[in-house]
């Protein structure tokens, strides 16, 4: 059996929107919801939110805590050495690269790649990637999966800066082993992940609308509450990706 941790990077420096992952929805903070739509996965052994050692995250830690899921601090730059040594220490086999600030991740499409990787021979298995021409999913259910051998191959080999702050850019500039799982029906045009305060602003209506205090729902239930209020679209329509380089 292959372990398969999740591994959930957080912290409060946040250039756009400090302390983002923190911020209250419906009760409970943006990470909590975070972790507990992974929890649905089952797919996925373990769930472990890799942070940083300044004083600031000492919150995400407390978070992590009360979410009842284990945590590991490292570097506040290089994500990459932080990553890996989460791994290491949990003895991770296969890695689910998730980050903090995907309140509608999705825990069917996690599984749906978990199993397609287990059951194919590639570095790395994503609906994000840097290829954005290969993005089918909406931005926020972003999911990355692959093998803690290919994690410890970047991490002994990622030499520029931007290759270390971001964990897979390595991967995608020289595998030719990377698939890019996709949907029937693009929907990249739709932005659910939390960036900026109209991201925010967004997630929210689609929480008002759809969190009865479960995690029940998903990017099908989203896209139909998208066509029946075609509005909420508008909200964070003219934001931006940052870029990764």
């Amino acid at each position: 059996m292959r372990k398969v941790v999740a591994i959930i990077q957080a912290r409060m420096g946040s250039t756009r929107l400090p302390g983002k992952v923190m911020k209250d929805l419906f009760g409970k903070t943006v990470l909590a919801h975070v972790v507990e739509r992974v929890k649905r996965s089952k797919e996925v052994d373990e769930i472990v939110i890799a942070t940083t050692t300044l004083e600031k995250d000492n919150v995400i830690v407390k978070e992590a805590e009360k979410c009842g899921v284990k945590y590991f601090r490292g570097s506040e730059d290089d994500v990459l050495g932080r990553y890996y040594y989460t791994a290491k220490d949990n003895n991770a086999d296969i890695v689910v690269r998730i980050t903090s600030d995907c309140p509608l991740i999705d825990p069917i499409i996690i599984d749906s790649i978990v199993k397609f990787y287990k059951e194919n021979d590639y570095d790395i298995v994503t609906n994000a990637g840097i290829d954005l021409s290969q993005r089918t999913f909406p931005r926020g259910l972003d999911t990355e999966v692959f093998s803690f051998k290919i994690l410890e191959k970047i991490f002994n080999n990622a030499k520029e800066n931007y290759q270390r702050e971001h964990v897979t850019p390595y991967i995608y500039e020289n595998s030719n082993k990377i698939y890019y799982y996709k949907n029937d029906v693009n929907y990249s045009d739709h932005r659910w992940t939390l960036d900026t305060e109209e991201d925010f602003k967004l997630i929210k209506e689609i929480y008002r609308y759809l969190y009865k205090g479960e995690h029940n729902f998903y990017m099908e239930d989203i896209l139909k509450l998208f066509k029946e209020k075609p509005e909420l679209k508008k909200i964070n329509i003219h934001i931006e990706q940052k870029k990764v380089k």
